[in-house]
């Protein structure tokens, strides 16, 4: 009887470990892709001067990213349930080493904007693969938990997107570090083929309806794009702008001004399981996001104005890092406004829409700073960076908005746990 009871407990450890081990795998891809998005923010002045181009284009090439990433969400969803996660992930991130190339061998600015839009398609496949195999390999309760300690190993790129990478490109030169992800790349999209499984293809014969209702849900589409609102201090600031911005606006060294902004990156390592941890107990998400708003508004605020030191403006930054994990928060109360068959093309839908929004802070910061004079203008990058404090405003607005028609009024949140509401 010992033998029988312990053998069926044998394979469930081991078929325990695989799963962990599969999402070991999927959250790495996650960082790596986070180092080639934030690559720009370290190699803007390498980049700039290779091509010749000015702040409005460099940022429209920064921002190109997020076209690609965004856009192929809902194609990228659908292969990944009817073709499972192994073929489409390998793919994806056979993508992103195609990408880097051009940087490399390219002379016509054109390759190089091309390789970052494929960057981006490939990158879709990270977030998305994480939440394909947390849904397959984990219970649907524990999916905020899981996906907070994905994110804490995907900032880990963000992280060393950072300082570490600047260091290597002075060490090396920036193409030496750009062939050194491409050898990574080609090592991980090998062990993702031989290690991720395939999910059973789903069929889905009605796909279009499906999307159709999810969009024509408009809680769905106010809380997405809110949420979107408040995406400048992690991808307008610390993907691209933020450097820039503390070398002209707080004159300090390349070093310390390509290593500050990953702080962010930091309190958001801490915060992606303390803020979900906070609104699984309190069963107030929109709140929680509230907050997280309220603070980097004024964080953001502080900081255009001025009056932050250097101490403070590593503390303010680790405490942004903290609130942008809001993003965990929106994208899995946006799947309780759906039916439980549509929370996964809703979170592909939900991730899209807010990414979107990465684009636009990225064109529009370039444009407001070319405006007033360009990345050799203290002033210039005060006007731009401070589009941030704005949308975070509204964002905030828009939030109290939902919060105060889900409390009074809740004909749309049917679907909803009571809980969440």
């Amino acid at each position: 009887m010992v033998f029988l009871f312990s053998f069926p407990r044998v394979i469930m450890s081991v078929s325990r470990v695989t799963a962990w081990f599969v999402w070991v795998i999927v959250s790495i891809f996650y960082a790596y892709q986070y180092v080639l998005r934030v690559m720009p923010n370290i190699m803007l002045d390498d980049i700039t001067q290779q091509f010749h181009i000015d702040a409005i284009i460099f940022g429209q090439f920064s921002g190109i990213y997020y076209i690609g990433y965004s856009l192929m969400h809902l194609p990228i969803g659908i292969m990944l349930d009817r073709f499972g996660p192994r073929k489409v992930m390998t793919g994806c991130i056979m993508l992103t080493v195609i990408g880097l190339l051009p940087i490399l061998f390219a002379e016509n600015w054109v390759y190089p904007v091309i390789g970052r839009a494929l960057i981006g398609i490939g990158s879709s496949a990270a977030i998305l693969g994480t939440f394909k195999i947390i849904r397959m390999t984990f219970k649907e309760k524990h999916f905020p938990r899981m996906l907070s300690f994905s994110v804490m190993i995907g900032l880990v790129g963000a992280v060393y997107g950072g300082g570490p990478v600047s260091y290597m490109c002075q060490l090396m030169g920036y193409k030496m570090v750009v062939e050194i992800f491409v050898g990574i790349g080609i090592v991980l999209a090998g062990i993702t083929y031989l290690i991720v499984p395939d999910a059973q293809p789903s069929r889905q014969d009605s796909v279009i309806s499906n999307i159709r209702m999810v969009f024509g849900n408009s809680k769905v589409i106010l809380l997405c794009c809110f949420a979107g609102l408040m995406l400048g201090p992690l991808e307008g600031f610390s993907d691209v702008w933020g450097s820039g911005f503390l070398k002209m606006a707080y004159s300090l060294n390349a070093n310390a001004a390509n290593y500050l902004p990953s702080m962010i990156y930091i309190g958001m390592c801490f915060g992606a399981p303390i803020l979900s941890l906070i609104a699984e107990k309190t069963g107030y998400y929109l709140g929680t996001i509230i907050a997280s708003g309220v603070v980097m508004f004024l964080v953001f605020a502080m900081l255009v104005g001025g009056v932050l030191t250097i101490p403070s403006i590593t503390i303010s930054f680790i405490l942004v890092g903290i609130c942008c994990s809001y993003q965990i928060l929106a994208i899995y109360k946006v799947s309780t406004y759906v039916p439980d068959n549509l929370a996964g093309l809703t979170t592909a839908i939900a991730n899209m829409i807010i990414m979107i929004f990465g684009y636009g802070f990225h064109s529009v910061i370039g444009y407001v700073v070319n405006m007033y004079g360009g990345t050799h203008v203290a002033r210039a990058f005060v006007y731009g960076v401070g589009v941030i404090p704005l949308t975070l405003a509204v964002g905030v607005v828009g939030f109290l908005f939902l919060a105060y028609q889900e409390k009074n009024f809740t004909p749309d949140a049917s679907f909803a746990s009571p809980e969440l509401r």
